[in-house]
């Protein structure tokens, strides 16, 4: 079997870069992969810590052979988490035909570059499927081994060529697709997730995610995403730390301990794996009502006194 590359994208955290790396490192095929880290530039009006962290992430990343071999390519300018991924991704993938990829806050198990190859093998000849996924959300019941999804993900996943050529930038182009056809509601996941204000606000520059334009593009092709039914990636960027995330601890999983068996099967739609998706997403309306809700009565008690 020949081995995807494995792509990185780092910027400006170090202990994450870190983290990320050492999990990467400690992969059962790690020894017996490559590795392209894209290292993203500074801005124009960077602070010194900025810098002092970008220079450190680089550092991390020359400290050692965290694969067979490790390729370092250091921006000069800063293009953004979304240039960056697309070019590099294009970049790779046109050389390779598949690729694993990661960013710098996605810890792995140490089954995650098996269940990638494995998978981009298996389905590598069937054009209904876009994506593997590595994360899968935290449902509240068991899921099969692997199952498809319609569309495509972006936490520690994989691609061929053949799928990453009906990658769209133009996130109008997507949406108005989406509105023309009337499927905005099961773009959202019957409405249980705002994917389509996600688009929205990527087209008025709210957000630069290539995230939602990969997921549309997959979707509005009927392609398929394979998830795992336990998560082999922990995203641990949702702290703060990072350019586009908040912090929450809603999207944490514990990691597969063991390694996650690839059957070819059919690309369709798992419905039960998907009313649990829909339920997950549901119960984050409801703890954003209730943190709403709560903060409300508090100011309203404040007032009152």
């Amino acid at each position: 079997m020949s081995l995807a590359p494995i792509v990185l994208f780092v910027y400006n955290r170090p202990k994450h870069t870190l983290r990320t790396l050492e999990a990467l490192s400690k992969n059962d095929l790690a020894q017996h992969s490559e590795l392209y880290v894209f290292a993203d530039g500074s801005k124009d009006n960077a602070d010194e810590e900025t810098l002092k962290n970008i220079k450190e992430v680089r550092e991390i990343v020359k400290s050692k052979e965290w694969c067979k071999k490790t390729i370092l390519t250091e921006g000069k300018t800063n293009k953004g988490l979304a240039n960056s991924i697309i070019d590099g991704v294009t970049k790779i993938v046109a050389e390779y035909g598949r690729i694993v990829v990661l960013e710098d806050d996605l810890v792995t198990s140490p089954h995650f570059l098996k269940y990638m190859n494995d998978a981009l093998t298996t389905y590598e000849s069937n054009d209904k499927v876009a994506c593997i996924s590595g994360y899968i959300y935290p449902v509240k019941k068991s899921l099969p081994d692997t199952f498809f999804i319609k569309g495509a993900d972006c936490w520690g996943w994989a691609t061929w060529g053949r799928a990453w050529n009906i990658f769209e930038k133009d996130g109008k182009k997507l949406l108005d697709e989406l509105q023309m056809k009337s499927l905005t509601k099961e773009f959202d996941f019957d409405n249980s997730y705002p994917y389509t204000l996600m688009l929205k606000e990527q087209i008025d520059g709210k957000n630069n995610s290539w995230a939602i334009r990969w997921y549309a593009a997959a979707f509005l092709k009927n392609m398929y995403c394979l998830y795992p039914g336990i998560s082999l990636v922990q995203n641990i960027g949702i702290d703060g730390s990072g350019t586009h995330s908040g912090t929450s601890d809603k999207w944490d999983v514990l990691l597969s301990a063991k390694p996650i068996v690839i059957s070819a099967m059919p690309a369709q739609e798992h419905k039960a794996a998907k009313e649990q998706i829909v339920a997950y997403f549901k119960s984050l309306q409801l703890s954003r009502l209730s943190s709403l809700k709560a903060y409300i009565l508090k100011t309203l008690s404040v007032i009152k006194k």
